[in-house]
């Protein structure tokens, strides 16, 4: 087998940080983050916001926030095995009715171009969350596709460290 071209081989490797957006536009960066600072304060809970924000980094590609989201799974003491299968939700049944609902409709909000999110999976919602929040929890699902926008766009780099269970 050939060894791979020079433009294939830098096709394969890691992107290299484009530009340090935190830096370039503080304020802006300032009002993202307190919108999640709000949302981190709703009844919503940490660990169901991690479990969303994991599921639609995992949909965007954006390794970056794969990475922070896992750690924080890990550090409020989420299980391993629970964490691992967030990409395949619907077919383990770890998750309760309350984040199955949230983590379905995750995946319709962040899939807008496939199909918008249907009646049942707004049904789906009802009885676990009260209207205010339906409403965090679709901006939680708002916020982390911006947060991935800007962090796979800008290439924002992972560190190399050892995840501590």
């Amino acid at each position: 087998m050939n060894a791979p071209t020079t433009a294939a081989a830098r096709h394969l490797a890691a992107p290299q940080p484009r530009l340090n957006f935190q830096a370039v536009a503080p304020e802006l960066y300032q009002a993202q983050a307190g919108i999640n600072a709000m949302l981190r304060q709703s009844s919503l809970g940490l660990g169901l916001l991690e479990l969303v924000f994991l599921r639609a980094s995992q949909i965007n590609g954006c390794a970056f926030c794969v990475d922070m989201h896992v750690r924080e799974l890990l550090a409020l003491g989420e299980d391993l095995q629970r964490i691992n299968s967030v990409i395949t939700w619907p077919e383990a049944d770890f998750y309760d009715d309350r984040e199955r609902a949230a983590l379905n409709w995750a995946e319709r909000c962040t899939r807008l171009s496939q199909a918008h999110p249907g009646q049942q999976d707004f049904d789906a919602l009802r009885p676990h969350f009260s209207d205010r929040e339906i409403v965090e929890l679709t901006y939680a699902i708002g916020s982390i596709n911006v947060w991935n926008r800007l962090c796979a766009g800008f290439a924002a780099p992972v560190a190399r460290k050892p995840i501590t269970l």
